[in-house]
Protein backbone atom coordinates (compact mmCIF):
# COMPACT_ATOMS: atom_id res chain seq x y z
CA UNK A 1 0.00 0.00 0.00
CA UNK A 2 2.76 2.44 0.88
CA UNK A 3 5.66 3.16 -1.43
CA UNK A 4 8.81 5.16 -0.66
CA UNK A 5 9.22 8.47 -2.44
CA UNK A 6 12.21 10.84 -2.45
CA UNK A 7 11.96 13.31 0.40
CA UNK A 8 11.32 16.94 -0.55
CA UNK A 9 13.94 19.50 0.33
CA UNK A 10 13.94 20.22 4.06
CA UNK A 11 12.75 16.75 5.06
CA UNK A 12 15.41 14.45 6.44
CA UNK A 13 15.37 10.79 5.37
CA UNK A 14 12.73 8.91 3.43
CA UNK A 15 9.00 9.35 3.77
CA UNK A 16 6.12 7.02 3.05
CA UNK A 17 3.54 8.05 0.49
CA UNK A 18 -0.17 7.63 1.25
CA UNK A 19 -2.69 9.21 -1.06
CA UNK A 20 -5.20 9.99 1.72
CA UNK A 21 -4.15 10.44 5.34
CA UNK A 22 -7.10 10.48 7.75
CA UNK A 23 -6.52 11.82 11.24
CA UNK A 24 -8.84 10.44 13.93
CA UNK A 25 -10.58 7.05 14.15
CA UNK A 26 -13.88 8.39 15.45
CA UNK A 27 -17.12 8.52 13.52
CA UNK A 28 -15.93 11.10 10.97
CA UNK A 29 -12.56 9.52 10.25
CA UNK A 30 -13.83 5.96 9.99
CA UNK A 31 -16.76 7.03 7.80
CA UNK A 32 -14.36 8.80 5.43
CA UNK A 33 -12.26 5.66 5.11
CA UNK A 34 -15.33 3.42 4.77
CA UNK A 35 -16.70 5.35 1.81
CA UNK A 36 -13.43 5.92 -0.04
CA UNK A 37 -13.20 3.95 -3.25
CA UNK A 38 -9.40 4.12 -3.29
CA UNK A 39 -7.74 1.81 -0.72
CA UNK A 40 -4.59 3.94 -0.64
CA UNK A 41 -5.40 5.57 2.71
CA UNK A 42 -4.31 5.35 6.33
CA UNK A 43 -6.27 6.34 9.44
CA UNK A 44 -4.12 7.69 12.28
CA UNK A 45 -5.46 7.42 15.81
CA UNK A 46 -3.58 8.77 18.83
CA UNK A 47 -5.52 6.57 21.25
CA UNK A 48 -5.06 2.82 21.57
CA UNK A 49 -8.62 2.10 20.43
CA UNK A 50 -11.08 3.45 17.90
CA UNK A 51 -14.26 5.41 18.60
CA UNK A 52 -13.26 8.87 19.78
CA UNK A 53 -16.01 10.08 22.10
CA UNK A 54 -18.24 7.16 21.02
CA UNK A 55 -16.41 4.61 23.15
CA UNK A 56 -18.47 2.26 25.31
CA UNK A 57 -17.60 1.11 28.84
CA UNK A 58 -18.84 -2.14 30.38
CA UNK A 59 -18.46 -2.54 34.11
CA UNK A 60 -20.11 -4.87 36.65
CA UNK A 61 -23.03 -5.62 34.34
CA UNK A 62 -23.59 -1.99 33.28
CA UNK A 63 -23.12 -0.63 29.75
CA UNK A 64 -22.23 3.05 29.43
CA UNK A 65 -20.92 5.34 26.73
CA UNK A 66 -18.45 8.13 27.36
CA UNK A 67 -21.57 10.28 27.33
CA UNK A 68 -25.10 9.95 26.02
CA UNK A 69 -24.62 9.14 22.33
CA UNK A 70 -27.99 8.33 20.85
CA UNK A 71 -28.48 8.11 17.11
CA UNK A 72 -31.27 10.09 15.45
CA UNK A 73 -31.35 8.94 11.84
CA UNK A 74 -33.11 11.14 9.31
CA UNK A 75 -31.61 9.29 6.32
CA UNK A 76 -32.88 5.68 6.17
CA UNK A 77 -30.09 4.68 3.79
CA UNK A 78 -27.44 5.61 6.37
CA UNK A 79 -29.13 3.60 9.10
CA UNK A 80 -29.67 0.63 6.77
CA UNK A 81 -25.99 0.69 5.72
CA UNK A 82 -24.89 0.56 9.36
CA UNK A 83 -27.39 -2.11 10.43
CA UNK A 84 -26.32 -4.36 7.57
CA UNK A 85 -22.86 -4.43 9.17
CA UNK A 86 -23.97 -5.08 12.76
CA UNK A 87 -24.70 -8.81 12.59
CA UNK A 88 -27.18 -9.98 15.20
CA UNK A 89 -26.74 -6.92 17.42
CA UNK A 90 -30.10 -6.02 19.04
CA UNK A 91 -30.96 -2.39 18.30
CA UNK A 92 -33.65 -0.70 20.33
CA UNK A 93 -35.87 1.95 18.76
CA UNK A 94 -36.95 4.31 21.51
CA UNK A 95 -39.65 6.99 21.64
CA UNK A 96 -37.92 9.70 23.64
CA UNK A 97 -39.30 10.73 27.03
CA UNK A 98 -37.55 13.85 28.27
CA UNK A 99 -38.38 16.30 31.02
CA UNK A 100 -37.17 19.40 32.81
CA UNK A 101 -36.89 19.38 36.57
CA UNK A 102 -38.32 22.78 37.41
CA UNK A 103 -38.49 23.47 41.12
CA UNK A 104 -39.21 19.86 41.91
CA UNK A 105 -41.83 19.17 39.26
CA UNK A 106 -41.24 17.51 35.89
CA UNK A 107 -42.17 19.70 32.92
CA UNK A 108 -42.29 18.22 29.43
CA UNK A 109 -39.44 19.25 27.15
CA UNK A 110 -39.14 21.70 25.45
CA UNK A 111 -39.85 24.23 28.20
CA UNK A 112 -41.10 26.99 25.91
CA UNK A 113 -43.88 24.80 24.49
CA UNK A 114 -45.03 23.60 27.91
CA UNK A 115 -45.25 26.71 30.07
CA UNK A 116 -48.90 25.80 30.69
CA UNK A 117 -47.60 23.05 32.98
CA UNK A 118 -46.07 25.65 35.34
CA UNK A 119 -47.84 26.99 38.43
CA UNK A 120 -50.51 29.49 37.35
CA UNK A 121 -48.65 32.64 38.36
CA UNK A 122 -45.49 31.58 36.53
CA UNK A 123 -47.47 30.49 33.50
CA UNK A 124 -49.12 33.90 33.31
CA UNK A 125 -45.75 35.66 33.68
CA UNK A 126 -44.21 33.58 30.89
CA UNK A 127 -47.20 34.01 28.58
CA UNK A 128 -47.31 37.77 29.23
CA UNK A 129 -43.62 38.23 28.42
CA UNK A 130 -43.84 35.93 25.40
CA UNK A 131 -46.74 37.91 23.94
CA UNK A 132 -45.05 41.28 24.25
CA UNK A 133 -41.72 39.91 23.06
CA UNK A 134 -43.54 38.70 19.95
CA UNK A 135 -45.09 42.13 19.44
CA UNK A 136 -41.74 43.85 19.87
CA UNK A 137 -40.08 41.43 17.45
CA UNK A 138 -42.65 42.27 14.79
CA UNK A 139 -41.63 45.93 15.02
CA UNK A 140 -37.87 45.37 15.24
CA UNK A 141 -36.81 43.03 12.48
CA UNK A 142 -33.05 43.41 12.85
CA UNK A 143 -30.89 40.38 13.57
CA UNK A 144 -30.43 39.68 17.31
CA UNK A 145 -26.99 40.67 18.57
CA UNK A 146 -26.18 37.26 20.08
CA UNK A 147 -27.66 34.03 21.41
CA UNK A 148 -28.88 35.57 24.67
CA UNK A 149 -30.48 38.48 22.84
CA UNK A 150 -32.24 36.00 20.55
CA UNK A 151 -33.72 34.18 23.56
CA UNK A 152 -35.13 37.38 25.04
CA UNK A 153 -36.47 38.61 21.71
CA UNK A 154 -38.19 35.37 20.75
CA UNK A 155 -39.44 34.12 24.10
CA UNK A 156 -39.44 37.02 26.54
CA UNK A 157 -37.83 37.31 29.94
CA UNK A 158 -40.15 34.82 31.68
CA UNK A 159 -39.17 31.80 29.59
CA UNK A 160 -35.57 32.91 29.03
CA UNK A 161 -34.77 33.50 32.69
CA UNK A 162 -36.58 30.44 34.04
CA UNK A 163 -34.99 27.87 31.74
CA UNK A 164 -33.29 28.82 28.49
CA UNK A 165 -30.58 31.01 30.00
CA UNK A 166 -29.71 29.15 33.22
CA UNK A 167 -29.72 25.73 31.56
CA UNK A 168 -27.61 26.74 28.57
CA UNK A 169 -25.18 28.68 30.75
CA UNK A 170 -24.67 25.52 32.81
CA UNK A 171 -24.13 23.52 29.63
CA UNK A 172 -21.85 25.92 27.75
CA UNK A 173 -20.16 27.27 30.91
CA UNK A 174 -20.06 30.77 29.45
CA UNK A 175 -22.04 33.97 29.06
CA UNK A 176 -24.56 33.28 26.30
CA UNK A 177 -24.06 36.82 25.00
CA UNK A 178 -20.73 35.58 23.63
CA UNK A 179 -22.40 33.03 21.33
CA UNK A 180 -23.71 33.55 17.84
CA UNK A 181 -27.46 33.77 17.36
CA UNK A 182 -27.46 30.44 15.53
CA UNK A 183 -24.97 28.70 17.83
CA UNK A 184 -27.21 25.62 18.09
CA UNK A 185 -28.55 25.68 14.53
CA UNK A 186 -31.41 23.30 13.81
CA UNK A 187 -30.96 21.64 17.21
CA UNK A 188 -32.50 24.53 19.09
CA UNK A 189 -36.23 23.84 19.62
CA UNK A 190 -37.73 27.03 18.22
CA UNK A 191 -41.44 27.72 18.72
CA UNK A 192 -43.58 30.75 17.97
CA UNK A 193 -46.57 32.04 19.90
CA UNK A 194 -49.01 30.00 17.83
CA UNK A 195 -47.05 26.77 18.42
CA UNK A 196 -46.95 27.42 22.15
CA UNK A 197 -50.65 28.22 22.49
CA UNK A 198 -51.67 25.27 20.32
CA UNK A 199 -49.58 22.96 22.48
CA UNK A 200 -51.71 23.84 25.49
CA UNK A 201 -54.60 21.82 24.02
CA UNK A 202 -52.93 19.36 21.65
CA UNK A 203 -49.51 18.24 22.82
CA UNK A 204 -46.83 18.19 20.14
CA UNK A 205 -43.34 18.11 21.60
CA UNK A 206 -41.70 16.56 18.56
CA UNK A 207 -38.06 17.49 18.03
CA UNK A 208 -35.18 16.43 15.79
CA UNK A 209 -34.53 13.46 18.10
CA UNK A 210 -38.07 12.43 19.04
CA UNK A 211 -37.14 8.85 18.17
CA UNK A 212 -33.67 7.42 18.57
CA UNK A 213 -31.99 4.06 18.18
CA UNK A 214 -29.51 2.46 20.52
CA UNK A 215 -27.66 -0.86 20.25
CA UNK A 216 -27.64 -3.10 23.31
CA UNK A 217 -23.86 -3.18 23.02
CA UNK A 218 -23.65 0.62 23.27
CA UNK A 219 -22.68 3.30 20.75
CA UNK A 220 -19.41 1.50 19.98
CA UNK A 221 -21.43 -0.96 17.90
CA UNK A 222 -22.10 1.76 15.32
CA UNK A 223 -18.39 2.57 15.37
CA UNK A 224 -17.59 -1.11 14.74
CA UNK A 225 -20.03 -1.10 11.81
CA UNK A 226 -18.10 1.75 10.20
CA UNK A 227 -14.78 0.08 11.00
CA UNK A 228 -15.93 -3.14 9.31
CA UNK A 229 -15.83 -1.28 5.98
CA UNK A 230 -12.27 -0.06 6.54
CA UNK A 231 -9.61 -2.13 4.80
CA UNK A 232 -7.45 -4.49 6.93
CA UNK A 233 -4.56 -2.63 8.57
CA UNK A 234 -6.15 0.64 7.49
CA UNK A 235 -6.03 2.08 11.02
CA UNK A 236 -2.82 2.80 12.92
CA UNK A 237 -3.50 3.05 16.66
CA UNK A 238 -1.25 4.90 19.05
CA UNK A 239 -0.01 7.20 16.30
CA UNK A 240 -0.36 10.90 17.03
CA UNK A 241 -0.13 13.68 14.46
CA UNK A 242 2.66 16.07 15.48
CA UNK A 243 2.78 18.55 12.63
CA UNK A 244 1.69 19.17 9.05
CA UNK A 245 4.02 20.68 6.47
CA UNK A 246 1.40 22.24 4.21
CA UNK A 247 3.84 23.31 1.51
CA UNK A 248 5.31 19.83 1.00
CA UNK A 249 2.19 17.93 2.13
CA UNK A 250 4.05 16.01 4.80
CA UNK A 251 2.35 14.76 7.98
CA UNK A 252 4.82 14.08 10.78
CA UNK A 253 3.52 11.62 13.37
CA UNK A 254 4.84 10.04 16.54
CA UNK A 255 6.06 7.12 14.38
CA UNK A 256 6.98 8.39 10.91
CA UNK A 257 6.58 10.94 8.14
CA UNK A 258 3.82 10.55 5.58
CA UNK A 259 3.60 12.37 2.28
CA UNK A 260 -0.05 12.83 1.29
CA UNK A 261 -2.08 14.12 -1.61
CA UNK A 262 -4.92 14.98 0.72
CA UNK A 263 -5.39 14.88 4.48
CA UNK A 264 -8.74 14.63 6.26
CA UNK A 265 -8.76 15.65 9.91
CA UNK A 266 -11.36 15.49 12.65
CA UNK A 267 -9.08 16.83 15.39
CA UNK A 268 -10.23 20.09 17.03
CA UNK A 269 -9.85 22.83 14.44
CA UNK A 270 -7.63 25.23 16.43
CA UNK A 271 -5.25 22.33 17.09
CA UNK A 272 -5.08 21.54 13.38
CA UNK A 273 -4.35 25.19 12.59
CA UNK A 274 -1.52 25.06 15.13
CA UNK A 275 -0.15 21.80 13.72
CA UNK A 276 -0.20 23.33 10.25
CA UNK A 277 1.68 26.41 11.42
CA UNK A 278 -1.07 28.78 10.31
CA UNK A 279 -0.98 32.30 11.69
CA UNK A 280 -4.31 32.83 13.45
CA UNK A 281 -5.98 34.27 16.51
CA UNK A 282 -6.47 31.33 18.91
CA UNK A 283 -8.57 33.45 21.28
CA UNK A 284 -11.57 33.27 18.93
CA UNK A 285 -11.86 29.51 19.47
CA UNK A 286 -13.36 28.74 22.86
CA UNK A 287 -15.20 25.76 24.28
CA UNK A 288 -16.28 24.09 27.49
CA UNK A 289 -15.31 20.88 29.21
CA UNK A 290 -17.81 18.31 30.40
CA UNK A 291 -17.20 15.92 33.26
CA UNK A 292 -19.35 12.82 32.78
CA UNK A 293 -20.09 10.38 35.58
CA UNK A 294 -21.53 6.98 34.68
CA UNK A 295 -23.15 5.56 37.80
CA UNK A 296 -24.67 2.14 38.50
CA UNK A 297 -26.87 1.44 41.52
CA UNK A 298 -28.25 -1.61 43.25
CA UNK A 299 -31.90 -1.19 42.22
CA UNK A 300 -34.33 0.58 39.95
CA UNK A 301 -35.65 4.12 40.38
CA UNK A 302 -38.09 5.92 38.08
CA UNK A 303 -39.21 3.96 35.03
CA UNK A 304 -40.27 7.05 33.09
CA UNK A 305 -37.50 9.37 31.84
CA UNK A 306 -34.77 8.81 29.31
CA UNK A 307 -33.13 12.05 30.33
CA UNK A 308 -33.91 15.09 32.48
CA UNK A 309 -32.63 18.68 32.28
CA UNK A 310 -31.76 20.70 35.40
CA UNK A 311 -31.72 24.51 35.03
CA UNK A 312 -31.37 25.11 38.79
CA UNK A 313 -27.93 26.66 39.30
CA UNK A 314 -27.68 25.14 42.78
CA UNK A 315 -27.70 21.64 41.23
CA UNK A 316 -24.24 20.61 40.04
CA UNK A 317 -25.29 18.81 36.85
CA UNK A 318 -27.20 20.16 33.88
CA UNK A 319 -28.50 16.81 32.60
CA UNK A 320 -28.85 13.19 33.63
CA UNK A 321 -29.79 10.23 31.44
CA UNK A 322 -31.25 6.85 32.36
CA UNK A 323 -29.58 3.97 30.53
CA UNK A 324 -31.75 1.51 32.46
CA UNK A 325 -34.91 3.01 30.97
CA UNK A 326 -33.44 2.63 27.49
CA UNK A 327 -32.24 -0.93 28.08
CA UNK A 328 -35.26 -1.80 30.27
CA UNK A 329 -32.99 -3.25 32.97
CA UNK A 330 -33.64 -3.69 36.69
CA UNK A 331 -30.86 -1.50 38.14
CA UNK A 332 -30.60 2.27 37.98
CA UNK A 333 -27.90 3.23 35.47
CA UNK A 334 -27.19 6.93 34.92
CA UNK A 335 -24.97 9.29 33.03
CA UNK A 336 -24.56 12.65 34.73
CA UNK A 337 -23.08 15.70 32.98
CA UNK A 338 -21.38 18.74 34.51
CA UNK A 339 -20.14 21.70 32.46
CA UNK A 340 -16.90 23.59 33.16
CA UNK A 341 -15.04 26.44 31.49
CA UNK A 342 -12.18 25.33 29.25
CA UNK A 343 -9.54 26.56 31.70
CA UNK A 344 -11.03 24.71 34.69
CA UNK A 345 -8.67 22.29 36.43
CA UNK A 346 -10.39 18.92 36.66
CA UNK A 347 -7.84 16.79 38.48
CA UNK A 348 -8.33 13.71 40.67
CA UNK A 349 -9.24 15.80 43.72
CA UNK A 350 -11.79 17.83 41.76
CA UNK A 351 -13.34 14.69 40.29
CA UNK A 352 -13.76 13.13 43.73
CA UNK A 353 -15.26 16.36 45.07
CA UNK A 354 -17.72 16.49 42.16
CA UNK A 355 -18.59 12.82 42.61
CA UNK A 356 -19.62 13.44 46.23
CA UNK A 357 -21.60 16.52 45.21
CA UNK A 358 -23.36 14.68 42.40
CA UNK A 359 -24.46 11.86 44.68
CA UNK A 360 -25.76 14.38 47.22
CA UNK A 361 -27.59 16.35 44.52
CA UNK A 362 -29.14 13.20 43.05
CA UNK A 363 -30.57 12.46 46.48
CA UNK A 364 -31.67 16.08 46.97
CA UNK A 365 -33.65 16.16 43.70
CA UNK A 366 -35.26 12.81 44.48
CA UNK A 367 -33.50 10.53 41.99
CA UNK A 368 -31.83 8.49 44.74
CA UNK A 369 -33.75 7.18 47.71
CA UNK A 370 -31.35 5.05 49.69
CA UNK A 371 -29.79 3.56 46.57
CA UNK A 372 -26.32 2.03 46.89
CA UNK A 373 -23.68 2.87 44.31
CA UNK A 374 -22.18 -0.38 43.02
CA UNK A 375 -20.21 0.73 39.94
CA UNK A 376 -18.95 3.99 38.48
CA UNK A 377 -16.84 5.48 35.72
CA UNK A 378 -15.95 9.02 34.68
CA UNK A 379 -14.47 10.82 31.71
CA UNK A 380 -13.56 14.43 30.99
CA UNK A 381 -14.56 15.56 27.50
CA UNK A 382 -12.22 18.35 26.40
CA UNK A 383 -13.39 19.94 24.19
CA UNK A 384 -17.05 19.11 24.69
CA UNK A 385 -19.31 21.84 23.26
CA UNK A 386 -17.59 24.39 21.06
CA UNK A 387 -18.60 28.04 21.37
CA UNK A 388 -19.85 29.18 18.00
CA UNK A 389 -19.29 32.92 17.74
CA UNK A 390 -19.09 35.40 14.90
CA UNK A 391 -15.34 35.46 15.40
CA UNK A 392 -14.96 31.68 15.31
CA UNK A 393 -17.13 31.40 12.18
CA UNK A 394 -15.08 34.00 10.29
CA UNK A 395 -11.69 32.63 11.39
CA UNK A 396 -12.69 29.04 10.71
CA UNK A 397 -13.83 29.92 7.20
CA UNK A 398 -10.61 31.84 6.48
CA UNK A 399 -8.29 29.12 7.74
CA UNK A 400 -10.31 26.28 6.17
CA UNK A 401 -9.86 27.87 2.74
CA UNK A 402 -6.09 27.96 3.23
CA UNK A 403 -6.04 24.34 4.40
CA UNK A 404 -8.13 23.12 1.47
CA UNK A 405 -5.78 24.87 -0.94
CA UNK A 406 -3.08 22.56 0.45
CA UNK A 407 -5.21 19.41 0.28
CA UNK A 408 -6.27 19.45 3.95
CA UNK A 409 -9.94 19.02 4.89
CA UNK A 410 -11.21 19.53 8.44
CA UNK A 411 -14.51 17.79 9.19
CA UNK A 412 -16.78 16.65 12.02
CA UNK A 413 -18.07 18.50 15.07
CA UNK A 414 -14.62 19.60 16.20
CA UNK A 415 -12.96 19.81 12.82
CA UNK A 416 -15.86 21.89 11.55
CA UNK A 417 -16.08 23.75 14.87
CA UNK A 418 -19.84 23.40 14.84
CA UNK A 419 -22.86 21.81 16.48
CA UNK A 420 -24.02 18.70 14.64
CA UNK A 421 -25.30 15.16 15.08
CA UNK A 422 -23.44 11.90 14.65
CA UNK A 423 -25.44 11.23 11.50
CA UNK A 424 -24.33 14.63 10.18
CA UNK A 425 -20.72 13.50 10.66
CA UNK A 426 -21.35 10.37 8.59
CA UNK A 427 -23.10 12.33 5.83
CA UNK A 428 -20.31 14.90 5.66
CA UNK A 429 -17.66 12.20 5.47
CA UNK A 430 -19.59 10.29 2.81
CA UNK A 431 -19.97 13.43 0.70
CA UNK A 432 -16.27 14.26 0.96
CA UNK A 433 -15.32 10.68 0.06
CA UNK A 434 -17.65 10.87 -2.96
CA UNK A 435 -15.85 14.01 -4.11
CA UNK A 436 -12.51 12.20 -3.79
CA UNK A 437 -13.88 9.16 -5.59
CA UNK A 438 -15.01 11.31 -8.50
CA UNK A 439 -11.77 13.24 -8.75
Amino acid sequence: MTRPRPAPRGIVGRVEHVRTVIVGAGISGLATAAFLGDPDYLVLEADDEIGGYCKTVRRDGFTWDYSGHFFHFKHPDVEAWLRARMGDQVIRTVEKRTFIDYRGRLIDFPFQKNIHQLPQDEFIACLHDLYFATQDAAQHRGRPANFKDMLFRRFGAGIAERFLIPYNEKLYACDLAALDTDAMGRFFPHADLTDIVRNMRVSDNASYNATFTYPEGGAIEYVKALASAVRPNGVSLGERLLSVDLRHRIARTSKRELRFERLVSSVPFPRLAELGGLAHDPSVFTWNKVLVFNLGFDRKASRVPHWVYYPDRSVSFYRIGYYDNIFDTDRLSLYVELGFPRDAVIDAAKIEECRRTVLADLARVGVLEGHQLVADHHVVMDPAYVHITRGSIAEHDRLARILRAHGVYSIGRYGGWTYCSIEDNILEARSLAADFNGA
